[in-house]
C-alpha cells in the first residue's frame, strides 16, 4: 500500500511539473530578436505609470490603412493599465505633411472625427491631401473651421510636437510603417510579427510582461 501511495504521489508531481512547463512555455512563446526587437535605449513616454503602447504609421501607408480598423478594436479592450498612442512617423516629403495634419487636428481636438475619414479620403476616393488647401476642402465636411485649421497649422504648438515626434522615430529605430512600440522598450514590425493579427497578440504578452 505504501508503494502504491508513493506511485501515485510521484505520477502526480510529475504531471503537475510537466504542466507548469508547458504553461511557461505558452506563457513565453514570444521572444526578443524573433518575435520584436528590444530597443538599445527606452524612448521617453506620455504615462510614466501605464505602459504605453505607440503605433507610428503614415495617412499614405496602405498597410497603415489596412491596419487600421483591427487596431480601432484592439485598443478598446486594453487594460487599465495600458494606453495607446498614435505617432505619426516623419520621414520627409508627404509624410512630414501628413504628419503636421495629424497633429493639426489633434492640436484643435478634432482628430477623433477625422482620423478614420482622412485614411478613407486618400485610400478610397483618392485624395492625395499634398496641401492645405486639400485638406481644408475635405474637413470643412466634418466642421473643421477653415481659418482655426490653417492658424493651427502653423502654430508653435503643433511645431513642438513635430520635432518630438521626430525624435521618438529616431529612439524608435524604426525603417518602416506600421510599427508598434510598447512601454518604449520593444518595436513590433510586421516583417517579423507575420500579419497584423500576429504584431497585436506580442503587444497583448508584451503589455502583461510590462504590467507596473
Amino acid at each position: 500500500m505504501e508503494n502504491h501511495m508513493r506511485k501515485l504521489l510521484t505520477i502526480g508531481l510529475v504531471w503537475l511539473l510537466g504542466s507548469l512547463s508547458l504553461a511557461q512555455a505558452q506563457g513565453t512563446q514570444f521572444q526578443a530578436g524573433v518575435d520584436y526587437v528590444e530597443l538599445p535605449s527606452p524612448a521617453p513616454t506620455q504615462e510614466p505609470d501605464r505602459v504605453e503602447v505607440a503605433e507610428l504609421f503614415w495617412y499614405g501607408c496602405g498597410h497603415c490603412f489596412t491596419f487600421e480598423p483591427l487596431i480601432s478594436e484592439w485598443k478598446k479592450d486594453l487594460p487599465e493599465h495600458a494606453y495607446f498612442r498614435p505617432v505619426p512617423a516623419f520621414f520627409g516629403g508627404p509624410w512630414d505633411t501628413h504628419g503636421q495634419l495629424f497633429y493639426t487636428l489633434e492640436s484643435m481636438g478634432k482628430l477623433e472625427e477625422t482620423h478614420t475619414a482622412i485614411f478613407q479620403a486618400m485610400h478610397n476616393q483618392g485624395e492625395r491631401l499634398a496641401d492645405v488647401d486639400a485638406m481644408v476642402r475635405l474637413l470643412k465636411q466634418y466642421g473643421v473651421d477653415e481659418d482655426e485649421f490653417r492658424k493651427t497649422w502653423a502654430s508653435p504648438g503643433v511645431k513642438l510636437k513635430i520635432n518630438q515626434a521626430k525624435r521618438l522615430a529616431k529612439a524608435y529605430r524604426a525603417t518602416g510603417v506600421p510599427t508598434l512600440i510598447v512601454n518604449g522598450k520593444y518595436r513590433i514590425e510586421g516583417g517579423m510579427a507575420g500579419s497584423f493579427e500576429n504584431m497585436l497578440k506580442i503587444a497583448d504578452y508584451l503589455v502583461e510582461q510590462e504590467r507596473p
